[in-house]
């Protein structure tokens, strides 16, 4: 079966490796229509071929983010339209972001089925219009895939989309990320913490709750360091200004050689999320066998009962801290939520169980 895997603004490299590769194995030819990624490499091909077809002139990282939205603006109608043409080279088309929603929907390809991976099942903060158009979007396309049963009772209960158009195909871990060639250790000052880590990783937005974890870390006093890491969406400036001494923030975007260091000296990943369906982080963690407390938001509860992640109620910093002290002073806990995740990773949360799954619901949309 050939198919073709497009993210045409590059948002998530990191799945999209990880699909293409896996349904390389399982023996589709796959190639991935998408961008080039501005913020640094991303993983080479295994079995697949990737294609930079969108935003080829003046759409890179190094603009500011008006520019380079205007910039990408104006190319979105020629590219979605010339994609249009070489998906006739395909047997299933499978977007994963589609983020201009009202031109996209009437840009698709015509002559093949659709799948669209929805990773943000509905907008946090949505714009004037936004709701109805990707509700269009969903009705647009043949299937629509989800990573969670929270993700798909969203849509079928809040935008009415049909049931039987919504499949469930779980998020995978990230086991290439602990393979990386010529991983980088931790910089020496970070190296050289001796107390016990507390990891929250990834892009830093008001949803992921850190004023929350921040409370929490203060009621906790526990004698440990938490380390905030990943590139900031949002004014850090008052949460730095209240963190204790014990906080250490690295506010940059994290490359690929750099993940498993960072995950590696982890004792404890915390996600403390006010809302989510699911999270890539926590599929990080999950391929490094860290032990995680994570937010009862979303998909996240749906983790946490294959033992791979401790729960606490969102937006409770008391819970989350109380949560915290337990962990951190118990290693045998610890230790257990460490051999869920690698057991969950390896299961439910494999790549080649994910990729068999999408070639079953390509296969009944191609009628092969």
């Amino acid at each position: 079966m050939r198919v073709n895997v497009v993210d045409p603004s590059a948002y998530t490299p990191p799945y999209d490796h990880a699909l293409c590769a896996a349904l390389a194995r399982a023996g589709a030819q796959v190639r991935l229509q998408t961008s080039r990624f501005g913020y640094g490499p991303v993983p080479p091909p295994e079995g697949y071929a990737r294609v930079e077809r969108f935003y080829r002139r003046g759409a890179g990282a190094g603009l500011g983010s008006r520019r380079r939205f205007a910039a990408k603006l104006a190319q979105q109608v020629p590219d979605m339209l010339a994609y249009r043409r070489a998906a006739t080279a395909a047997d299933v088309v499978h977007f994963q972001w589609l983020t201009v929603q009202p031109l996209d929907v009437h840009l698709l390809p015509r002559t093949r089925p659709i799948v669209l991976t929805a990773h943000d099942v509905l907008p946090r903060e949505p714009r004037r219009g936004q709701l109805a158009a990707q509700r269009r979007l969903y009705e647009r396309v043949d299937a629509v895939v989800v990573h969670s049963e929270h993700g798909r009772s969203r849509l079928v209960e809040v935008l009415g989309i049909a049931p039987e158009r919504v499949c469930v195909i779980p998020h995978g871990a990230f086991e290439h990320l602990t393979r990386v060639a010529d991983e980088r250790p931790l910089a020496q000052e970070l190296a050289a913490v001796d107390s016990p880590v507390v990891l929250c990783f990834g892009l830093i937005r008001p949803y992921k709750g850190i004023d929350v974890l921040l409370d929490a870390w203060r009621a906790a006093d526990v004698d440990a360091e938490l380390w905030i890491v990943g590139m900031p969406r949002m004014d850090l400036a008052p949460l730095r200004a209240a963190a204790p001494a014990s906080v250490r923030w690295i506010p940059r975007f994290v490359a690929d050689d750099e993940v498993g260091a960072f995950f590696r000296r982890a004792d404890l990943v915390v996600l403390p999320y006010r809302e989510i369906d699911q999270s890539g982080v926590l599929f990080t963690a999950l391929a490094f066998g860290a032990p995680l407390v994570v937010s009862a938001v979303g998909g996240f509860p749906e983790v946490a009962a294959q033992g791979a992640a401790a729960l606490v109620a969102p937006a409770d910093p008391i819970a989350l801290a109380d949560e915290l002290r337990r962990l951190l002073g118990d290693p045998a806990a610890r230790a257990a939520l460490g051999a869920g995740a690698r057991a969950a990773a390896a299961g439910r949360y494999s790549w080649d169980t994910i990729a068999a799954a999408h070639l079953e619901l390509y296969g009944a949309l191609a009628g092969s």
